[in-house]
C-alpha cells in the first residue's frame, strides 16, 4: 500500500501550504494557568457520603495540611498524601503524614466526623509571578548568583 492509506505523508505539499490550524508555540507560553480553588480555612459540610468523598478528593489535591476529626473526637493534623476509595466508606481510607510525626496514619472514611483545610496552601497565589519578579530584580541589579530559594513554609 502506498500514499496516505499506507501512512505516508506528502511532505512537499504540507510545506507548500501551511496548515491553518497549526498551533503557535509562542502563544502557548503565555497561555493562562489553571485557576485553583481557594480552600485554605475551608470547613466542608460532610452530611452525605458524596460530600465526604468530594471533600476528601479536594483534600488530596490540597498542598497544605488538613485536620481530620474522627467520630471518637481525636484529631490528626497533617498532609493527606494518599486515598484509596472502595465500594463503601468503611472500605475507603486516606493516609496522612501527621504534622508532628514521621509515621503514616490510615483513617477510614467511615471514621471521619469533620475535616478542616487548616494549613497554608503552598500552591496558592501568584508564586510563579513573584519568583520571576525577584529573578528580574536580581538580574537587573547585576547579581551573578541568580538562584532563588523557596520561602519557608512555617
Amino acid at each position: 500500500m502506498t500514499g496516505k492509506e499506507g501512512g505516508h505523508l506528502d511532505h512537499a505539499a504540507a510545506q507548500a501550504a501551511p496548515h491553518v490550524d497549526a498551533v503557535n508555540p509562542d502563544a502557548l507560553e503565555v497561555a493562562p494557568g489553571t485557576a485553583h480553588e481557594r480552600l485554605e480555612g475551608w470547613i466542608p459540610e460532610l452530611a452525605s457520603e458524596d460530600e465526604l468523598r468530594g471533600a476528601l478528593e479536594k483534600a488530596f489535591d490540597y498542598r497544605g495540611d488538613v485536620t481530620i476529626t474522627r467520630k471518637d473526637g481525636s484529631t490528626i493534623e497533617g498532609y493527606l498524601f494518599d486515598r484509596r476509595t472502595g465500594g463503601s466508606l468503611r472500605e475507603s481510607v486516606v493516609r496522612i503524614y501527621p504534622k508532628n510525626s514521621d509515621e503514616k496514619i490510615s483513617v477510614s472514611y467511615a471514621e471521619i466526623g469533620a475535616l478542616v483545610f487548616s494549613g497554608r496552601d503552598t500552591a496558592a497565589g501568584k508564586s510563579w509571578e513573584a519568583w520571576m519578579k525577584k529573578y528580574a530584580e536580581k538580574k537587573a541589579a547585576g547579581e551573578k548568583d541568580l538562584s532563588l530559594h523557596p520561602e519557608a513554609l512555617e
